[in-house]
């Protein structure tokens, strides 16, 4: 696999850009300015590890297109990050393809830290039909982070995805491909009494089925094993909340443990 790391600025103009045989490492030397892209491109589908922050872990990935972009975030939309992320005038990327045993492995297979809102060829990818005040804080790109302190809100590395009051909220969390799983666990944000709680929610998967969760006023994680099944997204909807006084449930973190299908 042919990979390419290229920072982009305003106009497309390439600032900078590198090119490896399964694996490439770019070092920036300048301050990001608005509008600069962070672009990887591969020479085919398939999975590779990618850290394009040091400050944010590295994770593994399905690139289902030719590239991945990602517009460096600036003002209201850096929240969701650590306030050390994408600052400075050196900034070392690194992408490389994916080995088959960490493709093979049973894993967490919803993390992505580098998914957003524009995101559709890098997967996982969550998106939603309510977040709270359009708030990159309560996006549902957050859900899928990784981050999962959640006995605040509002800032990092308290992320989560907030409902905006909305009874009809769902969040997709897609694959991009077909992937085996047997475990859903959530973390539910726990900043009470400012939080209130779901008392049951529901997954529906790509093959129709849907399980319904109890769950509970806990910001520990909350695991339920499903029948074994192979999809390509799972849907959470019907999200019922507690009778408390509270009006902010909210979602820190959903993992679907799983596997790569052969």
């Amino acid at each position: 696999m042919e990979l390419t790391l290229k920072v982009l600025g305003l106009n497309g103009t390439v600032l900078a850009s590198a090119t490896g045989k399964d694996e490439v490492f770019l070092v920036y030397r300048q301050d990001y300015q608005e509008g600069d892209q962070i672009v990887v491109m591969a020479s085919e589908p398939g999975h590779v590890v990618l850290a394009l922050d040091d400050t944010i872990g590295s994770a593994a990935a399905y690139l289902k297109g030719p590239s991945y972009s990602l517009k460096v975030p600036f003002g209201d939309k850096r929240a969701c990050y650590s306030p050390r992320a994408f600052q400075g005038d050196i900034h070392r990327l690194h992408v490389r393809k994916a080995r088959p045993d960490e493709i093979a492995s049973r894993r967490n297979l919803a993390l992505n830290p580098w998914d957003d809102h524009a995101n559709t060829t890098l997967f996982p990818h969550a998106k939603a039909n309510a977040e709270t005040r359009g708030e990159a804080v309560f996006a549902a790109r957050n859900v899928i982070d990784g981050e999962k302190a959640n006995d605040h809100h509002g800032f990092w590395p308290y992320t989560s995805w907030g409902i905006n009051r909305n009874p009809e909220a769902t969040l997709t969390v897609g694959f991009g491909r077909p992937v085996w799983i047997d475990e859903l666990v959530f973390y539910l944000r726990a900043d009470f009494p400012h939080d209130s709680w779901w008392k049951k929610a529901s997954i529906t998967f790509s093959n129709g089925e849907t399980t319904c969760f109890p769950l509970a006023k806990s910001g520990a994680a909350q695991s339920f094993s499903v029948r074994p099944r192979t999809v390509e997204w799972i849907r959470l909807h019907s999200l019922v909340k507690a009778e408390d006084p509270s009006f902010f449930p909210a979602l820190t973190q959903i993992e679907v443990w799983g596997r790569d299908v052969a």
